[in-house]
């Protein structure tokens, strides 16, 4: 057969997109005939590098945590993640042969650490045919499924689950495809921008980028306002960059942001003390330290690379000791050590982005089913769907979640 052969095949269900949804869509299909249509050579290479390649692939936590971790279209999701939970993704693993352990917040990895061990595990329980092509356009007839064409070839089922994930880390494969076919199917799209991503700040006065680039904060308070009004409040990690700032507490924060020009963040450094509690804290210092120099009595309150950044900002002068420091001077101090802020200019790029906001609208998806409420027989799974989670393991659950849901109807 030359490459200028028409090949044409029939299934039971094909799926589009060799990513977590797809395979694990794809597991649950074992008694029928398979076929999965994956462009990239390597499978499952986004699942690979999560969680810094030890894939945090659930959150062990109640529902309402899972639906609070949702902060876009949880209700939609409701259905799903009640048919198939974090504890139905962890015994699934386990039962495939993968330890695994529950750390910090509920965030569930493979005992071994290595993102590795839960694709082989998929791949295992995969029983699919497998070709390496492009989905170029549904086969739809009178609004009802037949088929995919990939160039000359056309593969006809009349179950397509369209798996194709969003359009962050691009190199991994996911660059959109799948709103393309789904748009030219006559779904709408909503707007697609970047989500748990990095965020690119204003110049530090007292400071620059490249001091502080790689000083990481932990046990810090991270509030994102938008004209003043409060919109995402948590503590927990972050971390300052060459650009601006990244880390667990900012990608949560940046699902979020509408417009970034109109933002601000705010850092409380010592969120378990109050003004009062920390000023006593800050007098006890100095009063130990009654001769030091300002510049260097705040050792023991901040990491080093941030002691420049605050004796600027603070206006004290550097050399000044500290029992001659004023109580409005305090005052200062106090305020940046609460409410230390950054202005945020602009998400950094979509391909450096956990996730996509954004996709195939939820109005025109049946939740029980994932089944397009426009074309009979189309189903979808997966970051392709206008959902998203915050980091821990949410939206891995996603996918899960609504690959099942998908398979469930499929099976009928």
């Amino acid at each position: 057969m030359n490459s200028y052969d028409v090949i044409m095949k029939n299934y039971d269900v094909i799926i589009i997109g060799g990513g977590a949804a797809g395979f694990m869509a794809a597991s649950f299909l074992e008694q029928k005939k398979v076929l999965i249509i994956e462009k990239n050579h390597q499978l499952m290479k986004k699942l690979l590098i999560t969680g810094k390649g030890r894939c945090n692939l659930t959150n062990n936590c109640d529902m309402e945590t899972l639906l609070r971790n949702i902060p876009k279209n949880s209700v939609f999701m409701r259905s799903a993640l009640t048919r198939f939970t974090p504890a139905d993704t962890i015994a699934f693993f386990e039962s495939s042969g993968v330890p695994l352990k529950t750390e910090r917040g509920g965030r569930v990895f493979p005992v071994s650490d290595r993102a590795g061990d839960i694709v082989s595990a998929l791949r295992r329980n995969c029983k699919a045919e497998i070709i390496v092509d492009r989905a170029k356009e549904l086969i739809i007839e009178n609004n009802i499924v037949k088929g995919v064409k990939c160039g000359k070839s056309s593969y006809f089922a009349p179950k397509i689950i369209v798996a194709t994930g969003g359009m962050s880390y691009p190199k991994t494969g996911s660059t959109g495809d799948g709103y393309e076919l789904a748009k030219k199917a006559g779904h709408s799209i909503t707007a697609v921008k970047p989500a748990l991503v990095p965020l690119e700040t204003g110049e530090v006065l007292g400071g620059n980028y490249l001091d502080l680039a790689g000083l990481s904060l932990k046990n810090v308070r991270l509030t994102l306002k938008e004209n003043n009004k409060t919109l995402f409040c948590d503590q927990g990690e972050m971390l300052f960059t060459h650009f601006g700032v990244s880390g667990p507490l900012v990608l949560s924060a940046s699902s979020y942001i509408g417009n970034p020009a109109e933002c601000t963040l705010h850092i409380d450094f010592k969120p378990a003390l109050d003004e009062k509690t920390l000023d006593a804290r800050i007098l006890r210092d100095f009063a130990e330290n009654k001769n030091r120099q300002f510049k260097n009595s705040l050792s023991a309150l901040l990491p080093e690379k941030m002691i420049s950044v605050f004796v600027k900002q603070s206006a004290i002068e550097p050399d000044k000791q500290v029992n001659e420091i004023t109580k409005k001077e305090r005052r200062k101090l106090l305020q940046l050590f609460k409410n230390f802020t950054l202005n945020v200019k602009a998400f950094r790029p979509i391909d450096e982005a956990v996730i996509t906001d954004g996709g195939v609208s939820v109005k025109e998806i049946d939740p029980k089913t994932m089944q397009s409420k426009l074309v009979e027989g189309l189903y979808f799974a997966g970051e392709i769907i206008d959902v998203t989670g915050f980091t821990g393991g949410f939206n891995l659950q996603i996918a899960f979640s609504t690959a099942y849901a998908a398979v469930s109807a499929t099976n009928c």
